[in-house]
């Protein structure tokens, strides 16, 4: 559904590092493609698996906040993933919220696993695996 999600730092290599390692969980090896837009901001292109996540300084030189009520879901392959995903984002300098790691009822959905964390800009994130 999805062709790419665009998400705004404050900090660029230190976004870098975070996802470096966050998204390495997930299967990203290798470098993001760098960019500096004609405006000379600074940006990131993570390409996996068909899909973009562009870190970004913002274009209006503004900064960078996270959007209330908005989160970025990153699929994962087993519970233990989920857990990883959770475990290297803090390491990496993002905060863990809500519940521990772990199952929850989906209700219609059905059982899945989740975590959440908000990146060192406060983007909220969450891994998830649903069984099929």
């Amino acid at each position: 559904m999805f062709n790419h999600i665009v998400i705004g730092s404050n900090d660029i290599e230190r976004s870098k590092c975070f996802y470096d390692a966050v998204l390495g969980t997930l299967g990203f090896s290798g470098e993001p493609l760098r960019h500096v837009a004609a405006t000379g901001h600074k940006r990131l292109f993570y390409r996996h698996a068909g899909g973009t996540l562009a870190i970004s300084e913002p274009i209006n030189d503004e900064p960078a906040t996270c959007a209330n009520g908005g989160t970025i879901g990153f699929k994962c392959g087993s519970p233990e993933q989920v857990k990883l995903f959770h475990d290297v984002a803090v390491a990496q300098g993002g905060r863990s919220i809500e519940d521990p790691p772990g199952e929850r009822d989906g209700g219609i959905l059905g059982a899945m696993h989740l975590s959440y964390v908000r990146d060192p800009d406060g983007n909220k994130l969450c891994a998830i695996y649903r069984a099929a």
